[in-house]
C-alpha cells in the first residue's frame, strides 16, 4: 500500500464505485509531465489515504499519435463501457488536444477510440471533461490555451453517440479574465506584462436544487486556483456568471467533485502545490449552499 502523500499525481481524477467500496485515482502520472509520455496509471483505495498500484491503465502502441505529454486522464462508465478523455501532443503538427480512450474495465487497459483527438486540428485545446445534458446527450467541455488566444477560453462541443468526434464547431463559454480574480500568469519564462491568462481543468456539477455549476483553474500571479462559475439558464451553453472570489487559492488547482462512498459528503480533490515533482493529491469537503459551493473547513 501507498500513502496518498506518497503518490506524485497532476490533475487527479476519482472514480467511486459504491458496489465495491473502491476509489479509483486517475491522473498525470508520469514522472516527467512535460517531456516524454509513458502512460497513465491508476491507484484503488478504500478510505483515500491507503492505494493499491500503480496499475498501468494506458501505455502507448508504437504508432500512437503522440509520445509527448500526456495529461489530465477523466474515465466515465458510459454505455457498458469506460472511456477516458485524455490530453496529448499530436506528433503531426505538434499541438495539444483532448482524445478518447475506451476499455471493457475501469482499470483499462485503455485503447484509442477516437481517431485522434477531437478538439480542432489546428487548436492548442486540453483538459476534455464529458458532459451529458437534460437530453442526454454528450458534450466535451474544455479549454483553448492561452498559447492561442493570449486570454484562455473554456469551450464546449456536442459529441457524436459514440464519443468518437465532435458533432458542429465549439462554442466559447466564457474568457479567464471574464472572472474578477484572475490575474496574468507569471513563471520563469511567461512575465505578468504578457497579460497571458489561464484556463484550465473545467468539470461540472448539477447541485440537488439543480443548478448547473462549473469549476476550472486558473493563475492569481504565480499561485494556482481553482474558480466557481454557474449557468444561468442550467444548460451547459450559459451564459455563464463567475463567483467574485475563488473556492481554492492556495497554489493548488485542476480539481473535481465526487461523492464520498463512507458518508455521501461532496469531495473536492486538486493537486497542491503546483510545482513538479512535489504535486500531490488532496482531499477537500465542500457543501452546496444556496445554489453554490463552499468549502467545509476543519
Amino acid at each position: 500500500m501507498i500513502a496518498t502523500s506518497e503518490i506524485q499525481i497532476r490533475d487527479p481524477f476519482v472514480v467511486p464505485v459504491p458496489s465495491e467500496g473502491n476509489y479509483y485515482l486517475f491522473g498525470s502520472t508520469d514522472k516527467n509531465v512535460w517531456g516524454k509520455g509513458t502512460g497513465f496509471d491508476v491507484y484503488v483505495s478504500r478510505d483515500l489515504e491507503q492505494w493499491q498500484g500503480p496499475l498501468p491503465a494506458f501505455r502507448p502502441e508504437e504508432d500512437f499519435y503522440s509520445d509527448t505529454n500526456f495529461w489530465a486522464p477523466e474515465v466515465y462508465e458510459h454505455q457498458g463501457r469506460y472511456f477516458m478523455f485524455a490530453t496529448f501532443r499530436r506528433k503531426d503538427n505538434g499541438r495539444i488536444g483532448t482524445a478518447v480512450l475506451a476499455a471493457d474495465t475501469i482499470t483499462g487497459p485503455y485503447h484509442p477510440h477516437s481517431e485522434g483527438p477531437v478538439t480542432p486540428e489546428a487548436w492548442n485545446a486540453l483538459d476534455g471533461t464529458l458532459y451529458l445534458d437534460d437530453d442526454g446527450l454528450p458534450w466535451m467541455v474544455f479549454c483553448r490555451e492561452w498559447k492561442d488566444v493570449t486570454d484562455g477560453q473554456i469551450c464546449a462541443v456536442r459529441l457524436t453517440a459514440d464519443l468518437k468526434a465532435a458533432l458542429g464547431e465549439p462554442l466559447v463559454l466564457f474568457s479567464a479574465t471574464e472572472a474578477c480574480w484572475t490575474r496574468p500568469y507569471e513563471s520563469e519564462k511567461v512575465a505578468a506584462q504578457e497579460n497571458k491568462y489561464v484556463t484550465d481543468g473545467p468539470f461540472l456539477h448539477r447541485t440537488a436544487g439543480g443548478e448547473l455549476l462549473m469549476i476550472w483553474a486558473s493563475y492569481i500571479g504565480t499561485s494556482y486556483a481553482i474558480g466557481l462559475v454557474k449557468s444561468v439558464t442550467g444548460q451547459v451553453t450559459g451564459p455563464w456568471v463567475h463567483e467574485e472570489e475563488p473556492l481554492y487559492k492556495s497554489d493548488g488547482g485542476h480539481g473535481m467533485i465526487f461523492r464520498d462512498l463512507a458518508d455521501r459528503q461532496l469531495r473536492l480533490v486538486l493537486h497542491t502545490p503546483n510545482q513538479s515533482p512535489l504535486e500531490r493529491a488532496i482531499f477537500l469537503t465542500v457543501a452546496e449552499e444556496n445554489g453554490t459551493l463552499r468549502l467545509v473547513r476543519a
